[in-house]
């Protein structure tokens, strides 16, 4: 999950930059999923250079990737004007649904290392 997660970092941190050149944004609001993604690739660069602390630093991942998820629920507070503001709100969108789908990867590895434990 070390690597998946470098992966998800790395997109969220592009993802954050090219969308804010592109909307041409001058609000640093529009770099959200960029210092998210700064925050999920660095602790999952340490879950990989620190084993002993790779529980603790993979928790930290997934909670980050659940404030990703849950920023992106800022999409449907304006639900009657959803994409009104494009660019704001397709990256809403993408962060919402990114970070759900990382959280569920992040759980279903967590039950699978408790198994491996167990068994």
């Amino acid at each position: 999950m070390e690597k998946v997660s470098i992966l998800y970092g790395s997109f969220l941190i592009i993802w954050g930059v090219v969308v804010s050149l592109v909307s041409d944004s001058s609000s640093l609001t529009s770099y959200i999923p960029s210092f998210l993604g700064c925050l999920i690739f660095f602790f999952a660069i340490l879950a990989i250079y620190i084993p002993s602390k790779k529980k603790l630093l993979m928790h930290i991942v997934v909670i980050i990737g659940l404030v990703v998820f849950i920023g992106g629920l800022d999409l449907l507070r304006n639900f009657s004007n959803i994409f009104d503001s494009f660019w704001p709100d397709i990256s809403k969108l993408i962060m919402m649904l990114s970070g759900l789908f990382f959280t569920y990867l992040c759980i279903k590895s967590f039950i699978h290392a408790r198994k491996q434990r167990v068994e």
